[in-house]
């Protein structure tokens, strides 16, 4: 979800509601602790220069139960982050805190905000190496497809 796509959903919503991809949800009582750009300026694995951007938000719980951010509060927050970090109209990602920090996507159904998993790839395939992947074909046997067989009399 790009920062453009957030923003109306937020004047929409009564709660703020953040869904995990095993299905539970952050507690009620996070706060987003940050809006920030974050720039990834790197070289793939085949010599390729590239630059990425997105939107980070962090979420954070903690023992402060009272506490529930509002919609209209995130959106007060982001449109100052607009402002003073001169945010583009990037992808969001979203860190929270499991087992170690996890990043995650971004996404919208039912009322919810969905944290979506994250995946690495090879950016340079054509350059690194790695073989395509061919397709697997399931092997018949042609009496089990009730095809021809030598001396069968079906041709």
């Amino acid at each position: 979800m790009k920062l453009s796509e957030i923003k109306p959903l937020l004047t929409e919503q009564q709660e703020l509601l953040f869904q995990l991809p095993d299905g539970s949800l952050v507690p009620e009582h996070f706060h987003v602790t940050e809006v920030g750009k974050v720039v990834k300026h790197f070289i793939d694995c085949g010599g390729t220069e590239r630059k990425e951007e997105v939107i980070n938000f962090q979420l954070w719980s903690a023992d402060d139960y009272n506490h529930r951010l509002h919609p209209e509060k995130l959106l007060h927050i982001i449109e100052l982050s607009e402002k003073v970090l001169k945010l583009s109209d990037s992808e969001i990602e979203v860190e929270y805190q499991g087992q170690t920090i996890q990043k995650f996507g971004l996404a919208f159904s039912n009322n919810r905000f969905l944290l979506t998993s994250k995946q690495t790839d090879c950016l340079a395939k054509d350059r690194c190496g790695i073989p395509e992947k061919k397709p697997t074909l399931k092997m018949v046997s042609a009496e089990s497809a009730g095809a021809c067989t030598p001396g069968g009399g079906c041709c």
